[in-house]
């Protein structure tokens, strides 16, 4: 399950309406070894599409070194689809690459750029193994 703050949960979505009709893309990182988002890092989808996201590799390695720094690691990694439901897509199955991440989807497909409703999904993928999973948005996280 994904524990996520409302915060965290309407950056995400506002950051896929601001970026549609493109997909927007981004991580939440979080403390090492805790699975718990906290910090949230949009990224520029430096393919610039409407069908498919890429992280920019310099901010990519950028982001890497700054979390290996702060002993954190991808606690989200999110994107959006703009012209399909929030399910990944092979291409999405064949790029996730990190096993212990919640992979988030937005689907902006709906609605554009209105103010909703967004479809909010999170999955696991495992060795190309994908398992939807329940989100459960909390206000605060328990100390």
């Amino acid at each position: 399950m994904l524990t996520i703050t409302r915060e965290l949960h309407d950056r995400i979505v506002a950051h896929a309406r601001a970026d549609h009709p493109d997909e927007a893309c981004g991580v939440v990182a979080g403390p090492a070894g805790q699975g718990r988002p906290e910090r949230f890092v949009p990224m520029l989808n430096a393919a610039r599409s409407p069908t498919f996201y890429e992280f920019d590799s310099a901010d990519l390695l950028k982001l890497y070194r700054e979390m290996d720094d702060r002993d954190e690691e991808p606690a989200v990694i999110y994107h959006s689809h703009t012209a399909t439901e929030a399910h990944p897509s092979r291409t999405d199955i064949n790029l996730a690459s990190e096993p212990g991440a919640h992979y988030v989807l937005v689907s902006t497909a709906e609605c554009g750029n209105d103010e909703g409703p967004f479809s909010f999904r999170s999955f696991r993928i495992v060795e190309g193994e994908v398992t939807e999973e329940e989100v459960r948005i909390v206000e605060a996280y328990e100390s």
